[in-house]
C-alpha cells in the first residue's frame, strides 16, 4: 500500500530567475518568475512542475541529487551556458554543470525530445536499502543492476521521467541536497512510522507542508491531500 504519491521537483538557487531559465530551456519548459523572487517552471502536467528556490548558501560539495537530461548535442548545452567537467570515456553520458556549479549528466539522443528530464539520480551509502524505502512508499517494484550496485524504480504514478535511481558513492552525505521531489500523502505518521525523519512539521514558521527526510538523510517535502 504505497504511503505517499510524486508531487514535483525543487532546485535550490543563488538566482532562482537565471537558473530557472537555465533549465527551463534546457528540459523544454516554461518559466515564470514569482512576486517572491523564486522561479516556476510548468509543463504538460502538474507533476512535471519544478520549483527553483532562493537560498543564501552557494554550492559546497557535489550534487547528491542530480538529473540526467535528453539532448541532441553537448554543443546545445554549452549554448545556453552549461560547462562540460567530465568527457564521457566509453559511457554514454557526458557531466556537466549548470551556470551555479550544479552536476547533471546529458545522454546524447538521435531522436528529439520536446520534454528532456530523463532521470533523476541520488547517491547513496546504500543505495539497495534506501530505493527500496522509495519503492514502498510509492508502491512500485525496484529494479536492481547488483553487478554496478544500481538500483531504480519507476512507472511510479505520475512521475513524469523514466526513473530515480540510486547508485553507490563512498562520501557521506555533508550538507542539505539542493534537488529534492515533493510528494502528497494521506499519512505523514505513515512514512515516519516506516523510517522517514520529521524536520519541521507544517506550520512551522508558516509553511504549508513537512519536511522529512529519508533513512539516509536525503530531504522531501510531504504535503497532505485536502
Amino acid at each position: 500500500m504505497p504511503t505517499a504519491h510524486y508531487k514535483d521537483l525543487c532546485i535550490d538557487a543563488r538566482d532562482p530567475s537565471a537558473l530557472g531559465e537555465f533549465w527551463a530551456t534546457v528540459l523544454g519548459l516554461d518559466v515564470v518568475t514569482l512576486e517572491d523572487g523564486d522561479a516556476k517552471l510548468t509543463g504538460p502536467s502538474p507533476q512535471h512542475t519544478i520549483w527553483v528556490n532562493a537560498v543564501p548558501e552557494s554550492k559546497a560539495v557535489k550534487h547528491r541529487v542530480h538529473i540526467d537530461v535528453h539532448v541532441e548535442a553537448i554543443s546545445d548545452l554549452e549554448g545556453v551556458g552549461a560547462n562540460v567537467v567530465e568527457r564521457s570515456s566509453g559511457r554514454p553520458w557526458t557531466v556537466m554543470a549548470d551556470p551555479e556549479g550544479g552536476e547533471f549528466c546529458a545522454f546524447v539522443r538521435d531522436e528529439r525530445h520536446d520534454y528532456r528530464l530523463y532521470e533523476v539520480v541520488v547517491d547513496c551509502a546504500d543505495p539497495g536499502a534506501v530505493a527500496q524505502w522509495w519503492a514502498d512508499a510509492f508502491g512500485v517494484k525496484l529494479g536492481a543492476d547488483e553487478q554496478h550496485g544500481w538500483y531504480w524504480i519507476e512507472q511510479v504514478p505520475g512521475m513524469p521521467f523514466e526513473c530515480m535511481v540510486f547508485v553507490p558513492v563512498p562520501e557521506p552525505k555533508a550538507v542539505k541536497n539542493r534537488i529534492h521531489w515533493d510528494v502528497g500523502t494521506d499519512d505523514v505518521q505513515a512514512l515516519v512510522d516506516a523510517g522517514a525523519t520529521l524536520l519541521r512539521p507544517k506550520g512551522d514558521d508558516g509553511i504549508g507542508w513537512h519536511v522529512l527526510a529519508d533513512p539516509e538523510g536525503n530531504e522531501f517535502c510531504a504535503f497532505e491531500r485536502e
